[in-house]
């Protein structure tokens, strides 16, 4: 549910379907991952209170009974704490049944926030908070230009994790193209292993046309896995993924090749089971090439 007509395209993920996308930023405060194409046609900034009033008060009479919110756009996080919890009181007062706010946060914005700052946020209804840790390792993240290091993307999650706040993580496979798959896949299982999240999704890089991957991949700087490498960058990443504590895995996205759900540790073997079923096909058959626009 959408009610703005500010600039650019609106952005969410895919479980917030059902939410009010309620706008408290325009565009990404980072805004330079070299993967993204997603705000890079809008100038970031933070929206004024009475603009963001409006769009509740908008939203209440349409839809009283709204349970979910989404703070959008690429990073609500980095509003003031002051600010987002006048937010959410507004939200709550609004809409009586709200039972969820959820909002995309960067590993920067999450620790500028004080653990203190999160149990706030917690305690006034954030439940969900997304994070894209995209890698664990030090080098992909500088050549994806995420402006955070492996470190960088552990403390921002066991943070998020402490405050009791839910984290949804996403990492992306393939990010390290055929140069640095296998440092890839072990150093974002550590962060992984390390965060312990609450949700963990596997999604896989598509090369978007204007982005500065894409430019390298068309120029030879940047080669990309195929299925058959994707796949067993996957099988690595899971086989050294090890989170102690229940964790949904998720790699369902329209991306993925190879679609999978299951919980870790608990199904850990039977995933890794379906990722060989998957790699054993592939080696009785021609593997299909993977083009340069995200395409199989």
């Amino acid at each position: 549910m959408y009610f703005d007509n500010a600039e650019g395209m609106v952005f969410r993920p895919p479980s917030e379907a059902k939410s009010l996308i309620l706008r408290v930023t325009i565009g990404c405060s980072h805004n330079a991952c070299a993967f993204c194409s997603m705000y890079r046609d809008v100038k970031f900034r933070t929206r004024p209170t009475e603009e963001i009033t409006a769009l509740i008060s908008q939203a209440a009479r349409h839809y009283p009974t709204l349970r979910r919110v989404f703070l959008a756009d690429g990073n609500a996080l980095v509003l003031k704490t002051d600010k987002l919890l006048d937010i959410m009181r507004q939200l709550h007062e609004a809409f009586p049944k709200l039972s969820r706010i959820t909002c995309y946060g960067g590993p920067q914005d999450i620790l500028r926030k004080t653990p203190e700052e999160l149990v706030a946020l917690k305690n006034a209804g954030l439940q969900i908070i997304y994070l894209g840790i995209e890698s664990g390792d030090d080098e992909v993240l500088e050549t994806i230009c995420k402006g955070a290091t492996g470190a960088d993307m552990i403390a921002a999650g066991q943070r998020v994790m402490a405050s009791g706040i839910k984290l949804s993580a996403m990492v992306l496979l393939g990010l390290g193209g055929k140069e640095r798959t296998t440092q890839h896949a072990l150093n974002t299982a550590k962060a992984v292993s390390a965060i312990n999240p609450t949700m963990l999704s596997a999604l896989t890089l598509m090369l978007h046309e204007g982005t500065p991957l894409r430019k390298a991949a068309d120029n030879g700087d940047f080669l990309p896995l195929s299925p058959y490498e994707l796949l067993l960058e996957l099988k690595l990443m899971m086989e050294n993924i090890d989170v102690a504590n229940h964790c949904i895995f998720r790699s369902n996205h329209v991306s993925n090749f190879l679609p999978l759900a299951g919980t870790l540790p608990q199904d850990k073997q039977q995933l890794l089971s379906d990722i060989d079923q998957v790699l054993e096909h592939f080696k009785n058959k021609t593997t299909p090439t993977y083009n340069n626009t995200g395409a199989f």
